[in-house]
């Protein structure tokens, strides 16, 4: 992808995994994705908000914060392909590790990410409105 905007857009992943353990493409779930990219947008990100419907993500970093939030997340470090390198649940005043490796993350309330079926090596697609 190119240069990124703030914006809406679409996460599409696996889905949750079926009885044997494996997410088909037929399980893949279309998320509603609000972008983060400008650093006005990037630093904001969920602060004083009450909930978010479907995700956030925020481009450009390899870390977060939930100083000053109201309700625990969910945390998905993504690399530049947008596999998941990793999910964390952090309740609000929390310091994120850095993941150096990490070039985007995915914030979500808590237990959301598990019902998407987002956990390590989970690649996810990202399209956005308007292109």
């Amino acid at each position: 992808m190119g240069k990124w905007k703030d914006g809406a857009g679409t996460l599409t992943t696996a889905g949750p995994p079926t009885a044997a353990g494996t997410p088909t493409a037929a399980d893949s779930l279309d998320v509603p994705l609000e972008i983060a990219a400008s650093y006005r947008a990037r630093r904001r990100g969920l602060l004083g908000r009450d909930g978010v419907p479907g995700a956030l993500l925020i481009v450009r970093t390899n870390s977060v914060h939930t100083f000053g939030m109201r309700f625990p997340i969910d945390v998905a470090y993504l690399d530049r392909s947008f596999t998941v390198l990793s999910v964390v649940t952090m309740p609000p005043g929390r310091l994120g590790m850095i993941r150096p490796r990490g070039r985007h993350v995915l914030e979500a309330e808590a237990g959301a990410m598990a019902g998407w079926g987002l956990r390590r090596g989970v690649r996810v697609c990202v399209a956005t409105d308007g292109g």
